[in-house]
């Protein structure tokens, strides 16, 4: 029994207030979710017992267990040397890079609190979630596809009355210390206790309705999530993991880090995303499993199938992030016959809410639902919060869940009175335990009166021989509330049309409500870096813009 309501106790670790629930976390421990021991307690280990394990492949750079843990342990003395006690931020803002992991693991070691960045952000955004972290220092490369980033962090961080140290990565500037520099020094003579409970991570939300919020976890909410998927996946020692995902993400970090040094797998990177340089990474390393957004599926099964391979040794690849045809799932499940292909669902506060279709030749399954319900406790509810049985929008709470936001005033509205967070999703129950996301609560489209789910016309759409990707968003209309407007990019030459969409549509038997009333072409569309479409950006910029040549109405 719970005697204090979910969500009202707080524990104060390492100098951080994060939410506390003594039954979950009983739960979490006994269940083997949560463990008594860090990331760095496991890395010592195993440098020590198999010191030439691989757990990283960048390129040329392979890093085994003594390597990472030896690399390390210099730059925790570094961290040491500069007075960083633990709960400390440090920064890094870095490709999909070995020296990405060193960070992450040094942080791990002395207790301080990795803040990941992706190099895709600018000034702004840095500005921002350096102040507002009160980060100490930040990693950055010297010079990535052509971008300055001394320049950039400089920019954002000149007003700053204590400023961050910069470090620069594969490359040295007169304006900031040398990481090669920091690993060459001595390893940590000794290292703290590093309380699991502790914050391990402070990830930042994509800001697309306000701005970000800091999300924060600790070693032992992402140690659920990686136990959660080793036992699903059944992902274990000598399994190769693919990772093109940001390692400034959640998802990225978590395969590229964490699993490696709790379950020894490898770690293969991907820095620039090259669809062909990704299939033959696949074929030449062995890889065995893939994490990765739609777009990325779709090209590696284009490459695929035009250099005619079907990456035999692919056994699992989980599709998420981002809207994910059921057309795409059953095409890829088809090509690599022995390869789970399945969809999931998650966010950067509960990772992994799903863990998608995991028997195998279950195609059904795996094409029309994100998933089945992993280790959380979920719920579905209505607009006042009422439990439903059917459809409503998810509310999750387990050992996996965030520890709290980094303002305290996030958290208002965040969780139901019983601690469970409230995703923001709508989603079915299908066949019991498993889900099915329909959207986003405020992507729905009301129109008269009506509700129109944007994911189900758009995964029809996605079929229509024209059309490449296509984004349905809500803009007002003064004769019906909302209208429905699809914006596409077309296959090369195509141009399709509202009249093509109705026929399309009504050919499908869906309810005339629901038919897009607007139709505008893209080259693209936008998306943040794990390869989500940016839909309220999206539409901003349709109500801001004049309608040109390119749109057509209803």
């Amino acid at each position: 029994m719970r005697d204090v309501p979910p969500g009202h106790q707080r524990r104060q670790i390492h100098g951080w207030s994060i939410r506390w629930d003594d039954a979950l976390a009983s739960e979490s421990y006994e269940g083997g979710w949560w463990r008594d021991e860090t990331l760095g307690d496991l890395a010592g280990r195993l440098a020590a017992t198999e010191p030439e394990r691989l757990l990283i492949v960048d390129g040329v750079r392979r890093l085994d267990a003594q390597t990472l843990y030896r690399e390390a342990r210099s730059l925790a003395r570094a961290f040491q040397d500069r007075g960083y006690q633990a709960g400390t931020v440090v920064s890094f803002m870095l490709p999909n890079w070995h020296e990405a992991g060193v960070i992450y693991l040094a942080a791990t070691l002395t207790g301080l609190v990795v803040h990941p960045l992706v190099p895709a952000y600018r000034e702004a955004e840095v500005a921002f979630m350096l102040r507002d972290s009160g980060s100490r220092i930040l990693f950055i490369p010297r010079e990535f596809r052509g971008t300055d980033y001394v320049a950039i962090a400089r920019g954002a961080i000149g007003d700053f009355e204590n400023p961050p140290e910069l470090v620069t990565v594969r490359g040295e500037s007169e304006d900031a210390t040398s990481y090669q520099a920091l690993i060459e020094s001595e390893p940590a003579a000794s290292l703290p206790r590093v309380d699991p409970n502790s914050v391990k991570m402070l990830l930042y939300t994509s800001g697309t309705t306000g701005r970000p919020k800091g999300v924060l976890h600790s070693h032992n909410s992402l140690c659920a999530t990686i136990t959660q998927l080793h036992r699903y996946w059944q992902a274990s020692a000598g399994d190769v993991f693919f990772v093109p995902s940001p390692v400034g993400h959640i998802g990225g970090s978590l395969y590229a880090f964490d699993f490696p040094v709790q379950y020894r797998t490898v770690a293969v990177l991907q820095d620039v995303w090259d669809a062909k340089q990704a299939v033959s990474a696949i074929d030449r390393e062995g890889c065995t499993h893939v994490s990765a957004a739609t777009p990325f599926l779709h090209q590696i099964l284009a490459v695929a199938r035009e250099q005619q391979t079907s990456l035999p040794s692919l056994r699992f690849f989980l599709c998420g992030g981002a809207s994910v045809p059921p057309s795409l799932i059953r095409e890829a499940s088809d090509y690599f016959r022995s390869c789970i292909v399945t969809r999931a669902y998650g966010l950067t506060e509960v990772p992994t809410i799903t863990i998608g279709s995991v028997n195998p030749g279950d195609v059904s399954r795996a094409a029309e639902t994100d998933g089945q319900i992993g280790i959380a406790e979920v719920k579905l509810v209505d607009a006042a919060g009422r439990a439903v049985a059917d459809e409503g929008e998810v509310v999750s709470r387990g050992p996996q869940m965030l520890v709290g936001y980094l303002r305290q005033e996030d958290e208002a509205e965040s969780y139901d009175p019983d601690g469970f967070f409230r995703t923001g999703d709508i989603a079915q129950r299908v066949d019991g335990n498993f889900l099915r996301v329909s959207g986003r609560r405020k992507d729905i489209i009301i129109r008269q009166g009506e509700n129109i789910s944007p994911k189900e016309v758009e995964d029809l759409l996605v079929l229509h021989p024209q059309i490449a990707e296509v984004a349905i968003v809500g803009l007002p209309s003064p004769r019906t509330g909302e209208l429905a407007c699809a914006v596409i990019v077309p296959h090369e030459g195509m141009t399709p049309d509202l009249e093509a969409l109705r026929a399309f549509l009504m050919s499908h038997r869906v309810a005339k409500f629901k038919i897009p009333e607007r139709v505008v072409l893209r080259d693209a569309l936008p998306r943040n870096a794990a390869g989500k479409v940016l839909k309220t950006q999206l539409r901003a910029d349709l109500i801001a813009e004049v309608a040109g040549p390119h749109a057509a109405s209803a």
